[in-house]
């Protein structure tokens, strides 16, 4: 498959990940073990999922969500799908154990995956510090600006998912993670000039890392090969590589090799425009002894 569109109808992403927070959080073991059991009796029943749909009046595609642990049924489908089930109040009882599973979007599951097993990691960001660099309080700055808002707990669940993927930096140090980041996002001082002082001082601690290489690109760059929008590229132990892209509420999985090579010759034209990795760092110390 050339490009996989990932986005499951969420509501944002992870950072860096994608967008602040949110998306359809990953399913739970309870609402893989309730659709498991709809399915079930369903097949039992003798009714395939656009009948099934039909008598509980919920499309088959809301019928194949459930049944896969991908979507929280709504009162009303367990209401209706007793009736056309039997009954039984099997469903009832467990619809009330249902929890998802907190931590990354649906759609960026895929890339995580990939990134657990990658030797390269290349990331372009030019709308906010990746998620692999932030500090926990630039990282809540993220998730209470996100809109729709987030409740406390989905707050939590968010930051405790970004700080056990920010372990990788330092679990892989076999794998080389490469970061060009636009200046403006150094100098928007997001969160204000508390946060940014933290977030600075957090980027130029990671990228002492001898598996990090970090790249500014100038604000004086007027033209970059990056302007279509961030991107990240991965390459697996086979050598093969992917790419990922993601706009505001869906995210591209690329694995056309014809497509990737395109990203992988504007990144390397990027590393070439960027600033060198010590004038980076002196940029950076820059941008903070002036806040």
């Amino acid at each position: 498959m050339a490009y996989e569109n990932t986005d499951e109808g969420g509501t944002g992403g992870e950072p860096g990940e994608g967008g602040p927070a949110g998306g359809e959080p990953e399913a739970s073991d309870s609402l893989r073990t309730f659709g498991a059991v709809v399915q079930a009796l369903r097949e039992h029943a003798g009714l395939g999922r656009e009948e099934f749909g039909e008598l509980v009046r919920f499309s088959k595609h809301t019928v194949a969500s459930v049944e896969q642990g991908r979507r929280m049924p709504d009162p009303d489908f367990v209401e209706r799908a007793e009736g056309a089930l039997g009954n039984t109040g099997a469903l009832r009882r467990a619809a009330r154990h249902l929890s998802r599973q907190p931590g990354l979007a649906s759609w960026f599951r895929r890339w995580a995956r990939l990134e657990l097993v990658a030797v390269t990691l290349y990331t372009y960001e030019c709308r906010m510090v990746p998620g692999l660099l932030q500090p926990e309080s630039y990282a809540r700055t993220l998730f209470v600006d996100q809109v729709p808002p987030l409740s406390d707990a989905q707050i939590e669940a968010q930051w405790t998912a970004r700080a056990k993927r920010q372990r990788l930096l330092r679990e892989r140090p076999n794998t080389t993670f490469g970061f060009i980041l636009e200046e403006h996002l150094f100098r928007r001082k997001t969160g204000g000039v508390e946060v940014t002082r933290e977030l600075i001082d957090h980027v130029l601690e990671t990228a002492e890392l001898r598996n990090v290489e970090l790249q500014v690109m100038p604000l004086e760059r007027a033209a970059h090969a990056g302007l279509d929008g961030s991107m990240q590229l991965l390459e697996t132990r086979e050598a093969k590589w992917f790419a990922y892209c993601e706009a505001q509420r869906s995210s591209v999985l690329i694995s056309d090799p014809k497509e990737v090579s395109v990203l992988q010759r504007r990144y390397a034209r990027m590393r070439a425009q960027a600033l060198s990795l010590e004038d980076s760092v002196g940029l950076l110390r820059e941008i903070r002894g002036a806040l």
